[in-house]
């Protein structure tokens, strides 16, 4: 029998030995939409392209909403034309309706990310319309993006639990993912923690359901850290299967139902842990911790990044200014032996 420390499942989770993990940035539209300063244009180009650089697997680069809904993002058709595309980059762009779908496949986007909530007070409340309604207007969303030869991901709000009801039940997740799978063609889903109220046990149970349900489709769990549960989660979704990962530069970002909140998982300190865990992320961790260094500058407040204010595990530091002095004197003591 194996013992607790060499067993089957610590195999699995605490050593990657090799495992690829996709990271993809939500930062630039997740985050910056709720900051209450705009973020000059030419800034969140020169961001994107630093996240490119530093080997983002996909890069939800804005949203194509209304300009007095969000006006963070009201620059979304320049931003997206403009970047500079690495090539195994995906470049995603949210939308909420049709409108919002042919700007952004005017502007080139490789995939729509449409977004709606498995829970029915959440969606009332979040886009004003009830989840069939919802799904309605996505289905038209989605029939035009096959036809312009565009991707849909569909992003499925509270899955894990909804501030106002409280549980969502995992077959209600799973029934409409169906949908989106079977009805709309999505070729990909999001499970989406959007206040934070996941845990571990839930996350493993919830994900190894869908990856048996949907086998062929895929799967990016979507964390935020307001309870400090993030990286734990993630680590519980590696378990049951799960290889890719919506996470925030600098841990940026937050949701209007979770007040004092922190951002979705932090991008720099989800790669920092799987690599020391061995697995393989494609990303550049000394660029990416760049990039979110330069944040506090344009949002214009500290950032909850970890690995910015600490560094990454072996950031080491020079001894102090005295220490020769400080090791001959120890030297110099008579041994209490």
């Amino acid at each position: 029998m194996n013992s607790p420390l060499t067993g089957w499942a610590s195999e699995k989770v605490w050593s990657g030995r090799g495992r690829r993990i996709f990271m993809q940035e939500v930062g630039t539209r997740d985050g910056l939409q709720v900051e209450p300063v705009f973020v000059p244009t030419e800034d969140k180009i020169a961001l994107v392209n630093a996240l490119s650089a530093a080997g983002l697997s996909k890069i939800e680069v804005t949203a194509f909403v209304s300009p007095k809904a969000v006006p963070a993002l009201r620059d979304a058709e320049v931003v997206l034309r403009e970047i500079e595309r690495r090539p195994g980059t995906v470049y995603s762009a949210l939308v909420p309706n049709l409108r919002g779908a042919e700007r952004a496949i005017e502007a080139r986007a490789d995939e729509l990310n449409l977004v709606m909530s498995a829970s029915e007070s959440h969606n009332l409340s979040n886009l004003r319309m009830t989840r069939e309604q919802s799904f309605a207007g996505l289905r038209e969303v989605a029939a035009l993006a096959r036809t312009a030869g565009v991707a849909v991901n569909l992003s499925l709000s509270c899955s894990f639990g909804c501030p106002m009801e409280g549980d969502v039940p995992p077959q209600t997740v799973l029934d409409w993912c169906r949908r989106f799978v079977e009805d709309m063609g999505a070729h990909a889903v999001t499970l989406c923690d959007t206040t934070g109220m996941a845990y571990p046990t839930q996350v493993f149970e919830l994900t190894r359901a869908w990856r048996a349900s949907f086998p062929a489709t895929e799967l990016t769990l979507h964390f935020h850290n307001t309870r400090g549960l993030g990286l734990a989660n993630v680590l519980a979704a590696v378990d049951a299967g799960a290889d890719r990962f919506d996470a925030s530069l600098g841990g940026i970002g937050g949701c209007p139902y979770a007040p004092g909140a922190t951002g979705n998982v932090c991008s720099e300190e989800i790669v920092h842990a799987l690599g020391l865990m061995g697995y393989e992320t494609g990303v550049d961790l000394a660029r990416l911790t760049a990039a979110a260094a330069g944040l506090p500058a344009l949002i214009g407040h500290e950032i909850p990044s970890q690995i910015v204010k600490a560094g990454p595990r072996l950031a080491l530091h020079l001894p102090p200014a005295d220490f020769d002095v400080i090791r001959q004197r120890a030297l110099a003591r008579t041994s209490p032996c």
